[in-house]
């Protein structure tokens, strides 16, 4: 009930927002190919169904291979240079820089690097460059954020590297690593979504080509059921983080 309880405003206040709209489509009598209504936006969910659903499932792989790439990548480089403060400060700064960098910019180069008969490489590729930051800095934050006093008793116990960093650290870190995987879950959609976008290429087949597809027809419905599609897969990959999340952290 409790959660009944929590769940009513925000559905409610979408139900709200979704009757608004129906309303105001009707009334102003606008152009389905300006402003389809949410009715007809549940239409071409169905009618669009399976081929969305397939779409779905592809950027969906694509994303949790760039999301289990950044985490690699991420999270040894991260490891690497939390024993070396020197290294932290050489490495620091190109991590910044490549988070900063537009993906756009980069997106033709390493589409020409993967092959343009490989475009879904280059989708992963560029994912993962965009979920690699917040997986970077939240597992080095985390390595350095373990209690002082939890260090200095280590320190008297005579621990070895190894053994301060698999059984203090490492466990410090693990909050800061879920929540910098949290914010990469959806960064990583984001990331596929707009690496399709700028391949320009039908050989992925994922949503972002039947957005392209359904905008070059005017489909303006099956755009936005399409946009639903891809709030849904980063709802699940967030709601699957949470879960992983509460399952570590409980034991």
């Amino acid at each position: 009930m409790r959660r009944l309880t929590e769940l009513a405003p925000p559905i409610g206040l979408a139900i709200l927002l979704l009757a608004v709209w129906e309303a105001a489509c009707r009334l102003l009598d606008l152009p389905v190919y300006f402003l389809p209504p949410p009715s007809a936006v549940a239409v071409a969910l169905v009618e669009a169904g399976p081929r969305l659903a397939a779409s779905a499932w592809i950027t969906f792989g694509m994303a949790v291979q760039a999301l289990v790439l950044a985490g690699l990548v991420g999270g040894g480089l991260a490891l690497a240079v939390s024993l070396h403060p020197a290294a932290e400060r050489a490495v620091r700064p190109l991590a910044v820089a490549l988070q900063v960098t537009p993906v756009v910019a980069v997106a033709p180069l390493v589409l020409i690097w993967a092959g343009l008969d490989h475009a879904d490489r280059a989708v992963v590729a560029l994912a993962a460059v965009v979920a690699f930051f917040p997986l970077f800095s939240g597992i080095l934050t985390g390595l350095k954020s373990a209690d002082p006093d939890l260090e200095r008793l280590f320190d008297l116990y005579g621990a070895t590297p190894l053994q301060r960093l698999w059984r203090l650290r490492l466990p410090s870190a693990l909050p800061f690593a879920l929540e910098g995987l949290r914010v990469a879950a959806g960064l990583a959609v984001i990331g596929a979504v707009v690496a399709e976008f700028v391949s320009g290429s039908g050989a992925t087949q994922g949503l972002a080509w039947r957005l392209l597809e359904a905008g070059n027809r005017l489909r303006t419905a099956e755009m936005l059921a399409g946009v639903l599609c891809l709030t849904l897969l980063g709802l699940v990959l967030n709601a699957a983080v949470g879960v992983i999340g509460r399952f570590l952290l409980r034991r």
